[in-house]
């Protein structure tokens, strides 16, 4: 068969691949493994209990639920009879989901727990529309999800099937709300061809076989997951889904998976606890690490490298590297790298260290992979986001936007049609909002957020990520936003590493107690002083970060300061601090610049 529509993947798996751990999930600190025949059984006894229910062709599903089995489940259960999923993040806030359930009329919800159950059952008279409440796990006064399929018992298939052949690729399968740094999340309309289209596309591209095992980790409501997740799946891969980021070390060990997927953020939370467990040496050891640490960073990724280099490569990878594969399960091939910029520096450590790190770029609009360095020499280019997807065009706008056409571009935005020729034009081109370029003649490189470029009081543009993502580099610096729109010099609001500050502080003989008065110890002030005057000699004089406040809080999703991919939502940030932005530019018109 050809796989075409999101809800023949398991029947594509288990012509092609059938596999006795299909999928698996932790249930009471266990593994709990389906094979390809017992996930089909399963979905097929759900979407007989969906139609039971009343939930038929073009009606709304919700899923708000940490990654397990079950999600899948769902998904396919309501794909297959012609229903949409409208999945959500597990951290919404009550608000979000009245909002987004309302805006697309959501019938039933599936959540995982009983903290998102109370959310859901707080606004459900706000929404006349959503009929049934079903959690994953067992809570009181709560419909189970297994009785969705007792509701189908006795059924005929006869009706599924009926269904499913009158599904077409071109059809809606799933809206995505956009988290979105600014402004209400808009619902993002994707197809069955929009998503399987990326899939297949990305087939040649990720290192994985049948037969071997991804980890999946990072929300599968967020369609970079979800996309590598179906990837897998199509290839007759094993997914084993973990619930949380709290146990990725441990399922890591256990699982050994040989590919995952993250973003940049957690990546670079791995690589300060693998340094921070370097700091905590002594003597030779200590020396060893640091000069392992050194040569990974001196690693050429066009493999270039001389024998000399190799030869050290070797001595570092036997002495320290094996050490951080083993940590991460011992059989990692790829890790795939997407959702914001990730630091150079970082993919060329981990490469040199044996985790090789796919890094790509994409848009919930485009499906969501739009281009992705490969694991082939000269097919890959540390800080670019890689080789275009066979199938989608890009191009740039006169302003430097990318602009992307191919049958990953979604359908638009759900009851936003103004919205939708906003940002596709009449060629059929999505404005991605980014800014870049094509190095070399194939790697696409993002060089800014177009709307986040913000002008100085001097008429100058000044783009903020490449700064904050250059500073970060400092094990002192947690979080960071750069300033300065129609001031006359750039500043930042800068969150620090509270662990590595308070080891800094122990170092130094700085008292740490209360940490409002660490950050106004002269000495903490110089330290990040130096770190921001080492760091702007990377930047032309308009980029330089002139002044800096320090604030003693990390800015959280929960907060509403980061979306739930964590990117600073800018415009939160701004309404925050103004006060301490106004204390920095308090006297900006007698500063020499």
């Amino acid at each position: 068969m050809t796989l075409e529509r999101l809800c023949d993947i398991f029947y594509y798996q288990k012509e092609k691949y059938p596999l006795q751990k299909s999928i698996a999930g932790k249930e009471n600190g266990a593994w709990k493994t389906y094979s390809t025949d017992e996930v089909i059984d399963i979905i097929n006894q759900l979407s007989l209990g969906l139609l039971a229910l009343g939930i038929g062709k073009g009606d709304k599903v919700g899923i708000i639920s940490y990654n397990r089995p079950e999600w899948t489940f769902i998904d396919q259960a309501v794909l297959q009879i012609g229903a949409i999923n409208v999945p959500v993040y597990p951290n919404i806030s009550e608000h979000e989901i009245q909002f987004i359930f309302a805006d697309a009329g959501v019938k039933m919800v599936c959540v995982s727990n009983e903290e998102l159950f109370n959310k859901v059952k707080e606004v459900q008279q706000q929404l006349p529309l959503l009929k049934h409440i079903f959690t994953f796990n067992k809570i009181p006064n709560a419909r189970h999800w297994k009785e969705v399929m007792e509701a189908g018992k006795g059924g005929s298939l006869t009706k599924v099937d009926e269904l499913k052949n009158t599904i077409k690729k071109e059809d809606l399968a799933t809206i995505i709300y956009t988290s979105g740094t600014t402004g209400e999340p808009k619902g993002v309309m994707l197809s069955h061809n929009n998503v399987i289209s990326n899939v297949l596309a990305a087939h040649p591209i990720f290192p994985i076989s049948h037969g071997e095992i991804g980890l999946s980790f990072l929300p599968l409501n967020h369609i970079f997951e979800r996309m590598v997740s179906y990837l897998y799946m199509s290839k007759g891969v094993s997914v084993y889904f973990v619930e949380g980021t709290d146990t990725i070390v441990a399922d890591l060990k256990e699982v050994k998976p040989q590919i995952f997927t993250t973003v940049p953020r957690l990546l670079e939370k791995v690589y300060e606890r693998i340094v921070s467990t370097g700091l905590a040496l002594t003597g030779i050891k200590r020396a060893i690490f640091f000069k392992s640490l050194n040569i990974g960073l001196e690693y050429n990724d066009e493999g270039n490298n001389s024998f000399f280099y190799n030869l050290k490569l070797s001595v570092a990878s036997k002495l320290v590297f094996v050490k951080w594969r083993e940590a991460l399960g011992g059989n990692i091939r790829a890790i795939v790298s997407g959702g914001a910029a990730l630091q150079p520096r970082l993919a060329k450590v981990f490469t040199a260290a044996g985790l090789p790190v796919m890094e790509g770029y994409g848009l919930t609009e485009t499906s969501p992979v739009v281009s992705v360095n490969h694991l082939v020499k000269g097919e890959c280019k540390l800080g670019t986001v890689g080789i275009v997807l066979d199938g989608v065009t890009v191009k740039f706008a006169n302003d430097g936007e990318i602009c992307v056409k191919g049958p990953n571009v979604m359908m638009g935005y759900y009851n936003h049609p103004d919205r939708t020729k906003e940002v596709i034009d009449t060629d059929g081109y999505f404005h991605t909002g980014d800014i870049g370029e094509i190095v070399e003649g194939k790697f696409l490189k993002i060089t800014d957020r177009k709307k986040e470029l913000f002008k100085t009081s001097g008429g100058k543009y000044v783009a903020p990520s490449p700064i904050e993502n250059k500073m970060r580099e400092s094990f002192l610096i947690e979080q960071m936003m750069v300033v300065g729109e129609g001031r006359k010099f750039v500043s930042a609001l800068i969150v620090p590493s509270i662990p590595n500050l308070k080891d800094w502080c122990n170092k130094n003989e700085i008292p740490f107690k209360d940490i409002k008065e660490v950050l106004k110890n002269p000495e903490v002030l110089k330290e990040y002083s130096d770190i921001i005057d080492k760091m702007n000699q990377n930047f032309s004089h308009v980029e330089q970060v002139k002044r800096f406040k320090l604030l003693p809080e990390e800015w959280t999703i929960a907060a509403g300061e980061l979306t739930p991919t964590l990117k600073v939502k800018r415009k939160v940030i701004l309404e925050k601090y103004k006060n301490e932005i106004a204390e920095i530019y308090k006297d900006e018109h007698l500063v020499e610049v």
